[in-house]
């Protein structure tokens, strides 16, 4: 049953299926296990990230196509939520046409960029998706009486996914271990199973025999090429494909914020923190991408208070508190990403899957 359900892709060392274990189970109760507005947030953000590195990796771990491009479909889809909840009211019709329109969006325009760019080197593609994605995120600011501008889109989800609302009171007095029972707990599991959905889709598509090609011209496409595939077919493929699922991804994430501004899906920075989870991770494995953004994820939210206690308990010591200031946590991340490649330069999961 488990081997089906990960498409016969099993983690191949104890250490890796232990960790994944211990995060599935973590995100999977975590409004139950770690009950708090940030760590709820913390879980969700993990979720929607995981399926957003995932696709990435598709296109640059299986696939060798380096894009920078893929914040820009992760905002379509953020935006297809919010426009047509504005437009057509808090109902889930609203978000279930946000979400197929956003990602139908997103692939046509991954088609016309393949079709225009797929065909040159490596680098000139990564350049025309970067030209691309500069051009929206500056149309999305400009075009403020639809997006919003600057400020960005506020809307309202379904009353039964607002904390407003909640279920249970009759039979649990509306609580279950001390956890609300309300719209805010049904938005978390509905992000959570979405994301979960997806992440299993993208294991399928990467262990069929369309993944296993894709693999192949990453190698070698001149060689793909001669044996009778279609290498332009299979690139143009997976980058639809992957622009889809962070579209998707990105809708979840619109709904979980109930929010969605260029700064928090089209920024360039995103982009940058995807590469960083991916790298850390491990290209070409999707379990690099549940690794990669729970540990990035985390550092983003949690380094900064454990610098702050550290630096607490460093005081009276030279130079120690001044080093580990909480204002000093970007610096350290730094360091903490180069110390990950230096020890780990297949990614964690490179590194775990080599030593069984």
């Amino acid at each position: 049953m488990i081997r089906t359900l990960l498409s016969g892709d099993l983690p191949r060392s104890r250490v890796l299926a232990l960790a994944l274990v211990v995060i599935l189970i973590c995100l999977a109760f975590a409004p139950f296990l770690f009950p708090g507005v940030r760590t709820v947030d913390t879980a969700a953000r993990i979720c929607i990230f995981i399926v957003l590195v995932a696709s990435y990796d598709l296109l640059l771990g299986y696939g060798g196509i380096v894009s920078f491009a893929h914040t820009m479909f992760f905002g379509i889809g953020a935006y297809g939520v919010a426009l047509t909840s504005t437009h057509m009211g808090r109902g889930f019709d609203a978000l279930a046409l946000g979400s197929i329109a956003g990602s139908g969006v997103a692939a046509g325009l991954a088609l016309l960029i393949g079709l225009f760019s797929l065909r040159v080197r490596a680098i000139f593609f990564a350049m025309i998706t970067l030209a691309v994605a500069s051009a929206v995120a500056v149309l999305v600011s400009q075009l403020s009486a639809l997006t919003g501008g600057e400020d960005g889109l506020s809307f309202k989800t379904p009353r039964e996914l607002g904390p407003a609302f909640k279920f249970g009171q009759e039979t649990f007095d509306g609580r279950v271990f001390g956890v609300k029972l309300n719209g805010k707990l049904l938005t978390y599991y509905l992000v959570f199973g979405g994301s979960a959905v997806l992440f299993l889709t993208l294991l399928r598509i990467v262990n069929s025999p369309f993944g296993r090609v894709l693999q192949a011209i990453r190698e070698n496409d001149f060689r793909a090429e001669s044996i009778g595939y279609r290498v332009i077919y299979y690139r143009i493929s997976a980058t639809c494909l992957s622009a889809a699922i962070a579209a998707l991804a990105g809708s979840l994430y619109a709904i979980w914020l109930r929010y969605v501004g260029p700064d928090t899906t089209l920024s360039m920075e995103i982009m940058i923190d995807i590469l960083l989870m991916v790298v850390i991770g491990g290209m070409g494995t999707i379990y690099g991408a549940v690794i990669g953004a729970t540990l990035f994820v985390l550092a983003q939210n949690y380094l900064q208070n454990l610098m702050g206690l550290l630096s607490e308990t460093a005081e009276g010591l030279p130079l120690l508190p001044e080093l580990l200031n909480p204002d000093r946590w970007l610096l350290w991340l730094g360091v903490l990403f180069i110390l990950s490649i230096y020890f780990f330069p297949s990614g964690v999961v490179g590194r775990l899957r080599g030593h069984r």
